[in-house]
């Protein structure tokens, strides 16, 4: 396993649709990187896109929250929303824009069908935070950012924090990949 590091705000790879994974296709590597990756910088989701990978792979964790402690960790291929309803609001964060945290109005609940790991079809019904984890997650798969469901108001109240991590100027305590930097995979 290896920690890799993760694309930051800016970077063209957060604003790409990832790609479909191909049955078959082998990324258990890219999971257990992913997941180590994730935990070594204290997060709960990660997309492949976030390390510089276009692929439609997903790993995510609650159980670090004290509520969510027997949650089992997710591996996410190819995910797709079924439905979703209700709505609430929540701060988020995100590990390609750290030091920025605001509150977003995502559903409450959300039914999603994926692959698992064995390439085997599931569903699953999630609501609460793992709900908005996975919300959040399938939004990098498409390019779309937390901060995108802002305000214009709040994403100029941001304004400075983000030009600090487009130019690199923040001191960030896990490896990343900065906006100037072009490593992109696509496997």
């Amino acid at each position: 396993m290896a920690i890799l590091p993760i694309v930051t705000y800016g970077h063209p790879a957060l604003r790409k649709k990832a790609e479909r994974v191909s049955p078959g296709e082998n990324v258990r590597d890219l999971v257990e990187d992913m997941f180590e990756t994730m935990r070594n910088a204290q997060g709960i989701g990660l997309a492949a896109n976030q390390v510089g990978v276009l692929k439609r792979v997903i790993v995510m964790d609650v159980s670090p929250m004290e509520e969510y402690k027997d949650e089992k960790p997710r591996v996410l291929i190819n995910p797709e929303i079924i439905s979703h309803t209700g709505e609430w609001e929540l701060e988020e964060g995100c590990l390609s824009i750290p030091a920025v945290r605001d509150v977003v109005t995502r559903s409450e609940n959300v039914h999603i069908k994926y692959l698992d790991l064995d390439f085997d079809e599931q569903e699953l019904e999630a609501e609460g935070v793992p709900g908005r984890v996975i919300l959040h997650e399938i939004d990098h798969l498409n390019g779309i950012l937390f901060i995108d469901h802002l305000s214009p108001g709040r994403r100029k109240f941001h304004k400075g924090i983000l030009l600090d991590i487009k130019r690199g100027d923040l001191d960030i305590p896990y490896p990343v990949i900065g906006s100037q930097e072009e490593e992109v995979r696509n496997s």
